[in-house]
């Protein structure tokens, strides 16, 4: 596993396969994250992954006899947020500056600066798309 400066990573956070994880500078992790590095998880710098969100790189073949795993690298841009509870599913990209609200399961790519939320997650609304500065992890007082 690699880890930027600045991360902050709360109590409770799993992590499966942690070789497969990059945290990028700045990040916060909240408690309770699940993080599946089997195929693989970039996070872009000054993310934020709220409380119970689960990022999955690795699935099932439902129709293989074997049950095998099938999935694919996990990315998350830079400035991205993650709100609790939300899912994202193998193989997805989170573009620069998204927000994935509550609750919300991540099927497909999301666009930068989109906001998504729903089963399965589709385009509800965009930030605004600016300089952003802040530094979530640096911000954090409850680490690991």
């Amino acid at each position: 596993m690699k880890i930027g400066g600045n991360v902050s990573i709360f109590m409770g956070t799993h992590i499966r396969n942690p070789k497969g994880v990059f945290i990028g500078e700045g990040a916060s992790i909240g408690p309770k994250v699940l993080l599946d590095g089997r195929r693989g998880i970039i996070i872009g710098k000054n993310v934020t992954i709220a409380y119970e969100a689960i990022l999955w790189s690795l699935n099932h073949d439902y129709n293989d006899l074997y049950f095998a795993g099938n999935g694919g690298k996990v990315v998350v841009g830079d400035y991205a947020w993650i709100c609790s509870r939300a899912i994202i599913l193998p193989g997805v990209t989170i573009g620069e500056g998204a927000v994935v609200a509550c609750g919300a399961v991540v099927t497909k790519d999301v666009a930068p600066y989109a906001v998504v939320g729903g089963i399965p997650a589709k385009e509800i609304a965009n930030r605004k798309k600016q300089n952003y500065q802040y530094i979530p992890g640096k911000q954090q007082s409850h680490i690991i």
